[in-house]
């Protein structure tokens, strides 16, 4: 049996490879503490699950949903993101639903790729950003992310034969996995350079709202169409997974230039129709309703961030404090700082505590780690006390 050539980069990825680690470690009968994904533990609020709840005794909502069955879920996205951000979105021809934004940029490179054409990504970045890519048969120049840098790419540093063979650029801040921040004059920076170049402007928005503003800072982490309002290269993935902690609904959307709008829903029309509606409205009504569940995340976050960086810090392992996002990205001491995959692979077969490596990011992401902060600071502690240990 013969299988497309697009499969071979795809046959492993950092959290299959860590999830083989985590089964080692449980067969050895050791207390796993899983900080290796970015899966909210949190619950989602009352008055989302009551709506979803509804919904269920509705027999209308239980056929298939259309696009233009969405429309009222897209006129919430549009209304949310312009209250937010003040930029007027169209929510006929500049909102997509999707199933996370993952399933938007794993599916936008299908309809902007030829075969062989590149794709500017991120490294380290987000693997369903290059996962992508691959499917779409393209190939990948990874913009090197590096600390002296903030963790933001060097547009000069692209070569020009490269840039003639590019549709599209990838980006997300707040980024996962390094944690860092970008301000508006990086965005403007960003899409001066894309409209010179002729390349789409992706950008994947998913940590939003999980930003460590001091004293109310809400422009710390800006949108990208904030700096193309007129969306004339730009789009932008948003999931309801982080900031209303529904990773398990699967519940995302799209916002920008309404071809690229329309080319994306003829790639997801091809593969699938929309979510069940009582998801919808259960996503209508996180983004119209009370925010306070929000606002008490980002705390919840807040504190298990200081908590776990002061218990570093407390064994000697300095790292610096993100401002948004639930990961510390942490550079390995030596000896482990060039094989962050040996690091992670030892450390929960001997402990029981699960990262993520640096390099299954990419290759500017070895010599690092990432941990995810989704246990409350006591079990985050023991967590780092067996580190010490480790160590």
């Amino acid at each position: 049996m013969q299988f497309a050539k697009r499969l071979q980069p795809l046959q492993s990825n950092v959290f299959a490879d860590m999830d083989k680690a985590k089964a080692v470690a449980l067969s050895a009968r050791r207390q796993l503490i899983d900080l290796s994904l970015g899966s909210s533990d949190l619950p989602a609020q009352p008055h989302v699950i009551e709506a979803i709840a509804k919904s269920l005794h509705d027999p209308s909502t239980h056929g298939y949903l259309l696009f233009h069955g969405t429309q009222a879920f897209r006129q919430a996205a549009a209304d949310w993101y312009e209250q937010k951000f003040g930029v007027k979105v169209d929510p006929e021809t500049e909102v997509l639903p999707l199933i996370g934004s993952q399933e938007g940029t794993a599916h936008l490179p299908l309809a902007l790729l030829n075969p062989g054409d590149f794709a500017l990504l991120q490294d380290p970045g987000y693997p369903s950003h290059a996962g992508g890519v691959y499917l779409a048969s393209g190939q990948i120049y990874p913009m090197p992310l590096l600390a002296e840098n903030n963790f933001l790419p060097v547009f000069a540093d692209i070569p020009g034969d490269v840039l003639a063979q590019s549709r599209m650029m990838v980006l997300s801040y707040p980024h996962n996995p390094t944690a860092a921040i970008a301000p508006l004059s990086f965005f403007q920076a960003a899409v001066a350079f894309c409209q010179q170049h002729d390349l789409v402007l992706v950008h994947d928005f998913p940590y939003v709202d999980l930003v460590f503003a001091e004293a109310g800072d809400v422009s710390l982490v800006p949108s990208v169409l904030q700096a193309d309002p007129d969306k004339s290269v730009s789009i932008e993935f948003f999931t309801l997974s982080k900031s209303y902690n529904m990773g398990g609904f699967r519940i995302g959307y799209a916002i920008g230039n309404p071809q690229l709008i329309q080319a994306l829903r003829q790639v997801k029309a091809a593969v699938d129709f929309n979510q069940y509606r009582g998801i919808l409205n259960g996503a209508i009504a996180a983004l119209t309703g009370p925010q306070g569940g929000v606002a008490d995340a980002v705390t919840t976050f807040r504190k298990r961030r200081d908590a776990f960086i002061t218990a570093l810090h407390r064994i000697g392992w300095q790292v610096p404090t993100p401002k948004g996002t639930m990961y510390i990205w942490a550079k390995l001491p030596s000896p482990w700082n060039q094989n962050s995959v040996e690091f992670c692979t030892q450390l929960v077969k001997q402990t029981g505590v699960a990262a993520s490596p640096g390099a299954g990011f990419g290759k500017s992401g070895e010599g690092y780690v990432r941990f995810a902060l989704v246990h409350e600071p006591p079990l985050l502690e023991t967590a780092v006390e067996r580190i010490a240990e480790f160590l």
